[in-house]
């Protein structure tokens, strides 16, 4: 460890050639990971590169660490302000020639630690740090400010802070750039997020904090209990017991203040998962699913959260408290005897419990069918109302609302007994059991003061645990709907490449890279003897199917409907896998490449029913495969290609131009307008080869023409399905 804040700051910068290694030592010093795989040298052009291709190298270097990263910018006024939070990161010095970085590990209030590229770690002040990532953008104005303040005769030891106040007013809109995050992504290990956030720590106070506060209650108790039994209570035992309770004030007040540090940390790792796990569902897992089904699972994740923090709380102190009951009784008059008569009644309590969550199951999924149901027809509403005999739009109503009210009324029924026994009930059996003690083995009034606290403290951990019932029943039925989005985020590890293929759409690279002049050679799509089907048992939708697509081909794909066409483009733009058969992407397996990669340089329009126009703005809908938000030269290219499908008109049309709102709450595009705004979708995403899939079919002759000259043009290779 190096502290020393006269270090040149350029001397701890990483040159680009060494960034593969930079990030693998900084994903080691995290903790992130401990063995990472070598990563390949960044390309030679990368000595003239900009950060948006900086950013994209990054982006799948780290992905193959398991890791992610994210591009953050800074207004100039808080420059600092991000430093102090960055690390770990990547700082890119501002300058000419070849990129330079620093690999910030930590950030800090007064010290940053930066990784030095002899491995040694430095401690250097934000300042400095800050310094020079805006010396770049002061530079032009340091000497006319500095002429302006000495011809106004501002005094020597006050110009410093005038400077500032300056360079903050003529700056305030500056954006300062090149900083890249390092962070673990949310298909990692969950547990393993939680130790990165040091959530445990959080949880392991609560607890501790807990103990304490019950501790300095039972202090509290006992002098209340010692002076009473003197006959005659003392200022002093009194004086003792308000100093105790007073003591428990801050204790209390800062494991309120650890609770919602935990809750913050693990709701937002919750939901960051929750919501990469629903972009790795497979097609074949939602398909089969309507509207109202994926309107539960986005309301029963809301619930998941809020009943998890709120009910797990309760959960957890009631269950410390048990514990604690359970020690209570056992040096009381019933001795062991009392902590059997507990440990039974909690059986009993949990057996009432699991009933009770069976019913509440059953509720819940007759509630959702119902939901689902209600929904479905609210979509199709017009198409009821044209095709639908009215007499028939009741049908089943009444049996599903009679079964719904029947549920209701077992479930109620069991928690109203739940309410009334669990903890009613404790008291009589817990105080049947402190007379009985009593009567065979008579003790001192310690010991039965010893025994009615613990019979206390049971019941209140049974009264918190009924209480908080239904938040714990409906997290177990939430929960159900929301572990498949859970789950499926893991499979984010699977995706990264094992292999990082060079960009092919870059002239330097090719002409100067032997590894892209492998990937020339090779076909962009090579098939052989493909099989697939939807179903395991049912027919092959694809039988040895076979083909190979070069660089710069354009292929009409026609076919009967039914006959595999969009199967086959699925499979090729691997959104499914084919059942057995060989699939190559420039020569690579999707295994080799891996899925994202795969998807990045195939890309597809499919068909009008499986491709929508999201509510937001039409710029968004447009860059949304490419780069958000975007940079002005892809608003302007993005321009261009609308200009020639045809789309000229329409941004002319709307108020808002491309900041126009569109989708189902805005402004409504014509069935022609969409299928044209989804191939220049995909011609955005700059990709190797790109699939339409019947995108003409909505086109009249005009606009098919001009379409069809567009993706011809600008298609590096290309495939049309259409019918005959």
């Amino acid at each position: 460890m190096i502290t020393n804040s006269n270090l040149d700051i350029h001397s701890l910068a990483w040159p680009v050639s060494r960034l593969g290694e930079a990030i693998e030592v900084l994903s080691q010093k995290t903790g992130f990971s401990s063995n990472p795989p070598e990563l390949p040298i960044p390309p030679k052009h990368f000595e003239q590169a900009d950060n948006q291709a900086i950013g994209q190298w990054l982006e799948r270097a780290a992905a193959r660490l398991g890791l992610e990263t994210e591009a953050v910018e800074s207004p100039y006024t808080e420059v600092e302000q991000m430093v102090l939070r960055a690390g770990p990161a990547l700082l890119r010095l501002p300058g000419d020639g070849e990129p330079r970085f620093l690999v910030l590990l930590k950030g800090g209030w007064w010290q940053l630690s930066l990784i030095a590229p002899d491995l040694s770690i430095c401690r250097i002040p934000p300042k400095r740090i800050r310094d020079v990532l805006t010396d770049e953008v002061e530079a032009p104005l340091a000497t006319p400010i500095n002429q302006l303040l000495s011809e106004a005769g501002v005094p020597q030891e006050r110009r410093a802070r005038a400077k500032t106040a300056i360079m903050r007013e003529q700056l305030s809109s500056v954006q300062i750039k090149g900083c890249w995050l390092l962070r673990l992504s949310p298909a990692t290990n969950f547990w393993q997020q939680m130790r990165q956030a040091r959530l445990p720590r959080y949880t392991l106070g609560i607890i501790i904090l807990h103990l304490i506060i019950s501790g300095f209650n039972g202090i509290s108790s006992w002098v209340m209990i010692q002076g009473s039994l003197q006959g005659e209570f003392d200022r002093v035992w009194l004086l003792a017991w308000a100093l105790i309770l007073f003591t428990t004030i801050p204790f209390q007040i800062w494991m309120v203040w650890t609770q919602s540090l935990l809750t913050i940390g693990m709701g937002s790792l919750f939901k960051q998962r929750l919501l990469y796990g629903t972009l790795k569902l497979r097609p074949e897992e939602i398909s089969h699913q309507g509207i109202g089904q994926f309107l539960g699972r986005v309301m029963e994740s809301e619930a998941v959260e809020s009943l998890f923090l709120s009910g797990g709380f309760a959960a957890l102190i009631a269950l410390i408290e048990l514990v604690m009951a359970l020690v209570v009784l056992t040096v009381g008059t019933g001795g062991w005897l009392h902590a059997v008569l507990l440990l039974l009644w909690i059986i009993l309590a949990l057996l009432m419990i699991w009933r009770y969550f069976k019913l509440s199951r059953d509720w819940l999924i007759h509630y959702r069918s119902m939901t689902n149901d209600l929904v479905e027809r609210m979509v199709g509403h017009r198409t009821r109302l044209a095709q639908e005999d009215h007499q028939h739009w009741h049908d089943e109503e009444d049996q599903m609302i009679a079964r719904y009210l029947m549920l209701s009324e077992k479930q109620d029924k069991v928690g109203m007994q739940i309410q009334a026994l669990i903890n009613r009930g404790w008291l009589l059996v817990g105080i049947s059991g402190l007379a009985y003690s009593f009567i065979l083995n008579p003790s001192s009034p310690e010991k039965m003061a010893v025994s009615l606290a613990g019979i206390m403290l049971a019941s209140k951990a049974l009264s918190s645990i009924v209480s908080g019932l239904q938040s714990v029943i409906n997290l177990m039925n939430a929960w159900g709907e929301v572990s498949p989005l859970f789950q499926a985020a893991s499979r984010g590890k699977d995706t990264s490449t094992s292999v990082m293929l060079p960009e092919t759409n870059s002239a330097d690279e090719t002409a100067s890279s032997p590894q892209s002049k492998d990937v020339y050679q090779q076909p962009i799509i090579a098939a052989r003897d493909l099989y697939f089907r939807y179903r395991e048992y049912g027919q092959p939708i694809l039988r040895g199917c076979s083909l190979q697509i070069n660089k710069g081909d354009r292929i009409l794909l026609e076919g009967p409907s039914g006959g595999g066409k969009s199967t086959l483009a699925a499979i090729l733009v691997g959104l499914r896998s084919p059942e057995s058969g060989l699939l190559l992407l420039h020569g690579l397996d999707q295994h080799t490449l891996g899925p994202d990669e795969w998807r990045r340089r195939v890309v597809s329009a499919p068909q009008f029913h499986e491709n929508h126009v999201l509510t937001e703005t039409f710029s968004f809908n447009l860059l949304m495969g490419r780069q958000w938000p975007p940079s002005p030269e892809y608003l302007e290219e993005a321009e261009k290609i609308c200009r020639e499908l045809g789309l000229g008109e329409l941004l002319e049309r709307m108020p808002s131009g491309f900041q126009q709102m569109v989708g189902e709450s805005g402004w409504q595009l014509s069935h022609g307008e969409r299928s044209r705004l989804f191939m220049a979708r995909a011609l955005l995403q700059n990709a190797d080869m790109i699939v339409l899939d019947e995108s003409f079919a909505a086109l009249d002759p005009e606009n098919l023409q001009r379409a069809l000259q567009c993706v011809l043009n600008r298609a590096p290779t290309l495939l049309v399905i259409a019918h005959p």
